[in-house]
């Protein structure tokens, strides 16, 4: 089973826009997905139509230690019903790092949860979209997770969020004994800005091959589809947003960096 975090400490970067399309590109491809929403605003989870109460969402696993299998909630990706599977957020996961701290039986709870979800029959692929702070959630779904994707949209303070992660990731290695494998992604981007190259020249130096190719660019599809509660898919499946995440799909699985 894949398990792939997507994360950046930075917000607005389309970290669930990324979740969301390839979870449903997989869909497409007939692999079964689960979609794991930490980011206490639920973005995924109100892109794919749920707003669920506490006991059956994300935080339900962190204060019961409720079975990952108890929280699903069937969704449609790529417009079939049901396309794949969700964890919902819930508005309650802001108290986790209060309530219940930064110790092991908090941290490595999702990765416990989908253990015991994987020796149950398990989706091929989960998508933990994490919210952009560093906290408790985020850190539990790195943990959780085989490797990290991280969106960097072509603006600097994204970048910077984007260094930031790297000096988080390299910080936890002791802790997880073993370097967390990632990709960089350069998402909202608009060819016509001269910055947005430059963004692009600087994460290619700093990150060399571990910057994917596909570039996801700006577009009208990716910004509707979340109001019209569907991927970009379903959405529209010949847009440009479309074609964009296709394409890091498919370098993604090529490069063995998602394994389904």
């Amino acid at each position: 089973m894949a398990r792939l975090a997507v994360f950046n400490q930075k917000g607005g970067v389309g970290k669930t826009t990324t979740a969301v399309n390839l979870a449903a590109g997989l869909a497409r491809k007939g692999v079964k997905t689960l979609l794991v929403d930490l980011d206490i605003q639920g973005s995924a989870s109100a892109t794919l139509g749920h707003t669920p109460a506490d006991d059956a969402s994300a935080f339900a696993l962190f204060s019961e230690a409720r079975p990952l299998g108890a929280l699903l909630r069937p969704v449609a990706l790529a417009g079939a019903a049901p396309g794949g599977d969700l964890v919902p957020a819930h508005a309650e996961l802001m108290k986790v790092d209060s309530l219940f701290g930064r110790g092991p039986r908090t941290l490595y709870r999702l990765r416990d949860g989908l253990d015991g979800h994987e020796r149950a029959g398990a989706p091929r692929a989960v998508f933990i979209d994490c919210g952009p702070l560093l906290g408790v959630l985020s850190l539990a779904g790195v943990f959780a997770a085989d490797r990290v994707l991280v969106p960097v949209s072509a603006d600097f303070l994204a970048v910077q969020g984007a260094l930031a992660l790297e000096d988080t990731l390299k910080a936890l290695e002791h802790v997880l004994k073993r370097r967390v494998e990632r990709r960089y992604v350069l998402t909202r981007f608009d060819a016509r800005r001269r910055m947005a190259h430059e963004i692009a020249a600087t994460l290619a130096e700093r990150f060399g091959p571990e910057l994917c190719a596909t570039r996801i660019a700006e577009t009208v599809g990716l910004a509707e589809s979340p109001f019209h509660r569907r991927d970009i898919f379903a959405h529209d499946a010949a847009s440009r947003g479309a074609r964009d995440y296709e394409a890091l799909l498919e370098e993604l699985l090529a490069a063995g960096f998602l394994e389904v």
